[in-house]
């Protein structure tokens, strides 16, 4: 998943169609004098449909399709003959999208399976036929229902990624590097902030080939949930998470204080993420001796916390245990 290939938020316009006019034909056959009406009705619209992908991890295919619109619905005919329905326009997703409405923000839909289908927008239905208006004091209705018109609106999407575990953390407190030693992911790794500008995903494998998805999040800084830094962007990601892993380096000058700010931004930004099971990490344990770590770990005392090196591999084994206990505890 390339860092220019990444698109998580998207602004496109939806139309469905429009649903066919009914037909006021009247029969003329030679030896009928009066055939009286025999209009089909109209097809109905095209629907706009979501439908969700396990193949996709992006919403890139959408950042040069602005517009989507369904096949309008075609006339009714003679001989009560049903016009076509309007093609449907299916919109293939990433699990974990999240569809609003762009005028009201009122919220409509979210995919969160694999083939999992919802319409978004339905198609006008079609008009009916003359042949549906003939009664015993009107013989030959001349007239018909026009079609519906179809729905029409700007739509946002966003894409909240599913994994199992997140990686909450300031920049340059090693979360990138924890990544790519436990899976096969490949995240941009350096010496300085930032480094990390899109989620990155990988696979842990697990003791008896089982195995769990971790995402790792752009660095969050304090006032993040104002907009500042890179965090806000990428704050929603965290909502689809089972469990937080908060990451705070060794070489922090007070790790209780930068994990509360953690906290406190995560309470900010939504309140609900405080209820997700988190466990803190303290990073680059290969920095400290162990007076050092004693020393740490009397200041997190009432905090469960575990000391790794993604350098040396120390403790990692037992990072994997720990998150898995946590992931499996019901």
């Amino acid at each position: 998943m390339a860092e220019s290939n990444f698109v998580d938020y998207v602004k496109i316009f939806c139309r469905s169609g429009n649903g066919g006019a009914g037909s006021a034909h009247l029969r003329h056959e030679k030896f009928v004098a009066k055939g009286g009406p025999d209009g089909g009705d109209g097809g109905r619209g095209g629907h706009v449909i979501v439908r969700g992908n396990a193949q996709m991890w992006t919403l890139l295919h959408l950042k040069y399709k602005r517009h989507i619109k369904a096949g309008n619905g075609e006339a009714g005919g003679k001989q009560t003959s049903f016009g076509a329905n309007g093609d449907d326009k299916i919109i293939e997703v990433p699990m974990g999208t999240v569809v609003r409405d762009a005028e009201t923000g009122e919220f409509l839909m979210e995919i969160t399976h694999d083939d999992e289908t919802k319409i978004l927008m339905r198609g006008g239905r079609g008009g009916q036929g003359n042949a549906h208006f003939k009664s015993a004091t009107n013989q030959t209705p001349r007239y018909a229902q026009l079609g519906e018109s179809g729905a029409e609106g700007w739509m946002i999407m966003e894409l909240k990624i599913l994994a199992d575990v997140g990686l909450v953390g300031f920049p340059n407190a090693g979360k990138s590097t924890l990544l790519s030693v436990v899976s096969a992911a490949k995240p941009e790794i350096a010496d300085y902030p930032f480094t990390t500008l899109v989620p990155n995903l990988g696979i842990v494998s697990y003791r008896n080939q089982q195995s769990f998805v971790m995402a790792d999040i752009p660095g969050i800084i304090e006032g993040a949930h104002k907009g500042k830094g890179l965090g806000i962007r990428f704050l929603r990601h965290i909502e689809r998470n089972s469990m937080l892993l908060f990451l705070v380096a060794a070489d922090s000058q007070d790790h209780r204080r930068e994990y509360f700010i953690l906290l406190d931004e995560l309470k900010k930004y939504n309140p609900e993420l405080l209820d997700k099971d988190r466990f803190l990490v303290i990073s680059k344990a290969d920095m400290l001796d162990e007076e050092l770590t004693l020393e740490i770990s009397k200041e997190l005392e009432d905090i469960p916390h575990l000391f790794f090196s993604s350098v040396t591999g120390y403790n990692i084994v037992q990072l994997k245990d720990t998150i898995w206990s946590i992931l499996n505890k019901s």
